[in-house]
């Protein structure tokens, strides 16, 4: 498989890359910054996935050397955690275009490889946030919901070309992300879940796995929220 990972210099997306390169597939990464992850079958770009020519740009290099991508995975986020009497427009702002437009513009700029492909598919990276409705996080929870939307009527709009639109929403895994995070708010939102522990990187790539299976040509549109948690 081809698959192009937004995000992956560090957290999820790196360890995504590591995984799928170790896996014997050709991985595309990018961030706003140089990765120091250096495989044969790894190439890492320098991209902003909120500009919409830098995507482009992005897509046109991948083009040179491919025919086609198999997978797209729209893994490019970020979070705050604050009260919304605490949080300035420009935050709301920021986090909306990286977390919903940034998997727009990525997806708009695929579509002509990932229609070339046997097996396309498009999976965006979502939160528990989303169906647990947290406090303190309202522009987080926002621009995810807007993503979790974008999923569901993408994966129509898509159909007709076979390319499935799928959502991974993990719990809380020990990243950049929340490294932040009063333990106690963790411990909070931990007592929320089914399965009461923190996510492993395993419990991602077990769920990405069966999304772009080439047996999962049926599944589309859904969303996925690791640890129990029920929307």
């Amino acid at each position: 498989m081809t698959l192009v990972i937004t995000g992956a210099r560090k957290g999820i997306g790196r360890y995504l890359a590591e995984y799928y390169t170790a896996a014997g597939h050709m991985v595309f990464g990018c961030s706003r910054m140089e990765s120091d992850y250096h495989a044969p079958n790894y190439e890492h770009f320098i991209a902003d996935v909120t500009d919409e020519k830098a995507v482009a740009r992005f897509a046109s290099s991948i083009r040179k050397s491919q025919k086609s991508i198999d997978v797209l995975i729209n893994n490019a986020g970020a979070a705050s955690m604050n009260h919304f009497l605490l949080t300035p427009g420009s935050t709301a702002k920021n986090l909306m275009e990286l977390n919903y437009i940034g998997a727009f513009n990525c997806s708009r700029a695929f579509i002509n490889l990932l229609r070339k492909s046997e097996q396309p598919r498009i999976v965006n990276f979502t939160s528990v946030a989303v169906p647990l409705s947290l406090a303190g996080e309202i522009a987080y929870v926002a621009s995810k919901g807007a993503l979790e939307a974008f999923t569901k009527v993408l994966a129509r709009d898509l159909a007709n070309f076979r390319i499935t639109v799928n959502a991974i929403g993990p719990t809380p895994i020990e990243t950049d992300l929340i490294k932040n995070v009063p333990e106690e708010k963790l411990e909070e939102l931990i007592k929320q879940q089914i399965v009461k522990r923190t996510g492993r990187f395993s419990d991602v790539s077990n769920l990405l796995d069966f999304f772009i299976s080439p047996n999962s040509d049926f599944i589309t549109g859904q969303i996925v929220y690791l640890g129990g948690v029920l929307a």
